[in-house]
Parts: structure tokens; sequence; C-alpha cells
């Protein structure tokens, strides 16, 4: 295709070859391939459960390593906090204040509903906040609400004049209140790093953010961070990154061309948190901890959280061990028995052979040994699937006929073959995003991450722009196709390590409630 001299002057700026973007749109013309499902992984067939001994061994053995290893937690924290307000920002488009209005809402008062919403306002973390805010407008939510004027309370949640959390970053929203304080999720997730990913003197931590809310995540980790390290008696090291412009994609419109604004500039997307394999690549640490930005708990209730992402690491280090012990035989001169012993294990890190799988010779056969345990390791804590939408733990068929262990988006599956969608109903757990990774290899020197990227497991979605339809790309996930050739292990964790906060009618549940309010 041919760019105009701006067009390559916008590749230049971002960091885009002008061949990334043919690629792009060559992958719109000819789509992605579906994932081949082999089997769902199971307890019995590609998730480790364990047992409560194993698991004091698991805990004793990361507790060792913490005071000599490198650790660090990634946080994903660019998303805003619009999807998690979508139902108040749709309630304001639809209600006008007219009595058949209003008698529809007072009909509707199940939990999720905006009566229930109202009625238990009290109760949200940012009630305080929001009271203070509007009490210097000179005006009283009670009332406001006798009054039923429901519209401008939500725009004191949402717009400038209050809270403005419909333009706020998800990772600072109140989530939980404490006696004192209000922490956002942001300072949950500094609180987890003191307790499991720190060496007991120092807990690094590393959020990627959007550029925008940078200065603001940097004033509220100078507010907090100080009451936190005298808390836990820990120094941070907090850092930031954004997603690289670079990893930005383009999008066609419905007719198949190029999206242009009005001025005829090429429309951008950002490519989806496959891109931070990118951010992930720059970090240096001997253990990796990555979650989520909105899954979090009060300190009531972490216990879980804190010895699950304990086991996770523990688990990572046994089997770091038993792969570079592999490693070590590997080059040297292996028995048979070795060898069997060594392809026998594979199985137990996410890779099955390919039935009748041969070598012209004894070289060869090490050396595909070799290439298989040379990768980075993760392991990845799996929740029983409870109905959650998102991606599950299968075994994935190669074109070679191996199978390896991934996480599978449904959007990765052909629905209409019979046999694949039923594979992926089969599934038994749901993939909560807690991983625990090492980037190293037995030298200690870092792998590059790009290179193991399974570039044909990218995402074409639907989306609108200004009206119109228009098709965008999103590169393979992070914990999807960036990630499915490393060595992988799955493993069972409860569910009371999952607690996200999807929409804000999950700040009512159980889970996030701490100490009633003053």
């Amino acid at each position: 295709m041919t760019y105009t001299k701006e067009d390559l002057h916008n590749f230049k700026h971002r960091g885009i070859k002008a061949e990334a973007i043919d690629r792009q749109l060559a992958n719109f013309k000819k789509g992605f391939d579906y994932i081949n499902l082999s089997e769902p992984a199971t307890t019995d067939n590609g998730i480790i459960s364990t047992s409560p001994e194993e698991e004091e061994h698991l805990i004793e053995t990361y507790e060792q390593a913490r005071e000599h290893s490198s650790i660090i937690k990634m946080v994903p924290a660019s998303g805003s906090a619009t999807r998690m307000f979508k139902d108040l920002f749709a309630f304001m488009d639809n209600y006008h204040g007219t009595t058949e209005e209003f008698l529809d809402f007072v009909q509707h008062k199940e939990p999720g509903s905006i009566h229930y919403f109202f009625e238990k306002l009290d109760e949200l973390p940012f009630y305080e906040h929001l009271s203070n805010v509007m009490w210097k407008d000179g005006k009283d939510i009670n009332k406001m609400i006798e009054k039923r004027d429901f519209n401008e309370i939500l725009k004191y949640i949402l717009y400038k004049k209050g809270l403005n959390y419909g333009n706020t970053p998800k990772g600072l929203i109140d989530f939980h209140i404490y006696r004192d304080f209000v922490r956002t999720a942001f300072d949950e997730h500094i609180v987890e790093a003191a307790m499991y990913a720190s060496d007991h003197k120092k807990a690094r931590i590393h959020f990627t953010i959007s550029e925008e809310y940078q200065t603001m995540f940097q004033a509220r980790l100078k507010k907090e961070t100080k009451i936190f390290e005298k808390m836990f008696g820990v120094k941070y090291e907090a850092s930031f990154s954004i997603q690289k412009p670079s990893t930005d994609t383009v999008s066609i419109d419905s007719e198949g061309n190029l999206l242009r604004d009005e001025e005829g500039q090429i429309v951008f997307h950002p490519g989806g948190h496959g891109a931070l394999i990118h951010n992930l690549n720059e970090l240096d640490a001997d253990i990796i901890f990555i979650k989520n930005i909105d899954n979090v708990i009060p300190d009531r209730a972490k216990n879980d959280t804190v010895r699950y992402k304990k086991i996770l690491a523990g688990i990572l280090l046994d089997v770091q061990q038993k792969v570079f012990d592999f490693l070590t035989i590997l080059n040297k001169k292996p028995s048979e028995e070795q060898l069997l012993e060594i392809e026998s294990y594979l199985t137990s890190v996410g890779y099955k052979e390919a039935e009748g799988k041969t070598f012209k010779d004894q070289k060869e056969r090490i050396k595909h040994l070799q290439n298989l345990l040379d990768r980075p390791i993760r392991v990845c804590g799996m929740v029983k699937n409870e109905g959650e939408p998102g991606g599950g733990p299968f075994w994935v068929k190669a074109k070679d006929g191996s199978s390896r262990l991934m996480i599978v988006e449904s959007a990765q599956i052909n629905m209409e073959e019979k046999e694949q969608k039923e594979i992926f109903e089969k599934s038994t757990h749901f993939n909560p995003v807690d991983i625990v990774c090492t980037i190293k290899n037995h030298k200690g020197k870092k792998f590059d991450l790009e290179k193991l990227i399974d570039k044909d497991q990218g995402f074409i979605t639907c989306k609108s722009y200004k009206g119109k339809d228009i098709k965008v790309q999103e590169l393979p996930g992070l914990w999807n196709g960036a990630m499915a050739n490393w060595i992988t292990v799955f493993v069972e964790v409860p569910l009371t390590t999952f607690t996200p906060v999807k929409t804000v009618f999950d700040l009512f549940r159980f889970e996030h409630r701490n100490v009633i309010r003053r």
C-alpha cells in the first residue's frame, strides 16, 4: 500500500514500520486462524491440585528464596473506569424524571438495579467523598434523593464537577472502607506487594498505565507510600510504564479501507493487553507476579490471596530448578533413561508430544528437548468456572500434532464447529489472571519475550467510530498468544482469590465490605 509523507512521518514518530501496517492490513483480509482445541485442561489433565502438606513445602520454598531473589509485582492498570459505571451512564441517558419512568424505577429493586444503587448509596466506599464534594456546592444527597434528582447525583459521581469517575482510571476509584480511611485498588496492590512480593526489606511494584493518568497515579503514590512503609516495615520501589505507541494498531471501515479521520490522519487504536508483553520484556527480576488492577480484597480477607501467591511462586521455583537440572543434563551426554525421564516430564509443564514423533538421530532429539525447556516459565492460578466471562485453560493442538497448555478466549474458537464448541463448553476452570513467572534462562540472562509471541493469535473485533461500523485489530493477548510458547503450569486456586470489580455493583458484594461506616 502507498502511504503519504505525513503517514510515514507519523509511523516514525510512533516507532512503527510501514511493513507492520501492511501486515495488519493483510490480517484484516485473511483473518486469523481459529485455535484448534484438543481438550479442556482439568485437575486430572493439566491443572495441578495441591495438598495441604505440599502447600507448606511450597510456601517454605518461596520464603527461603525471597531473601536472595529480586522480586517485582506487575499490575496492568491502564483501563479507565468508564465501563465500571456503564449502567449509570445508561440510566442518565434514558431517565428524564417522568411519572412513567419513575414507576418503572421503583418497580425494579433487585440487586444490580439503579433503585438498589440509590437505596444502598451510603454503603459505597466513595459515598463520604461524594457527600463532601456535593456539600461544598450546597447540596444534600438525601434531600436530592427525596426530590428524585437522581441524574444530578450521578453527574457528581461521573463528571468533572464532582468525583469525575467517568474519566478516572479504575485503579484510583475508592474501593474499600477501613476504620479511618478509604483505599483505592491502587492502594490495595501496594499493600499486597509488601505482603508477598518483597524481600522483607524492599517491595518493588510496576504499574502499566495510560500516559494521561500518570500524574494522578504519582500523586496518589506519594500520598500513600509513607503510610504503608511504616505499616509493613518495607521500602517501596514503584515504577510506571505506558503502552508503547509502536504497539497501536490500525482499523478498517465497512468497505475495507484504512480508517482515517476528517483530516486524513490514520486512526490508531491501542493494541489490547497483548501490547504489555513489551513492557514485561523491559522488567528485570527473578520472580514476577502479574495481577489485574481490579482484582483486590480488603485486608480482613487477604489471607488466601497471600497464601496462594506464595504457593504459586513455590511451584515456579520447583519447576525452574527441575528445568535447569534437565538442561544441564542435556548439555552433557544424557543416557536413554535420562532422556525418557525428561520426555515424560514435559506433560507436567504444559507440553504433549505429537503421537509417533521420531528423530533422525540422538543429536536432533536432544536439541528438540533443549528447545522445549529453554523458555520463560509461567505458573497460572485457575479458579473453578462459575459462569464468569473470559478465557480458560485448554490443551491446544499445533500443526505438527503436539499440544500445549494455553489460556484461550472464546473469540479464538470457531463455535460453529460442534466439536470445538463442545470442548470449550466442557471447561471446568477460568483464568483469573493470577500469574507468577520468571523470564531468565539457566545462565541468568533474560529471554527476548517478543520472539516467543505467537503472532497468529491476534483478534479482529467490531467496534464503532463516530457512528460508523469499523473493524479493529488487537495483538495476541498478554496471557494468550503473547505467552503461548512459554513453559506453562496451571494450578487450581480457591475462588476467594478472585474478587474483581467489573461494575460499580460489585462493590456491594460481601467480599468488598470491610467495616461498618462510622
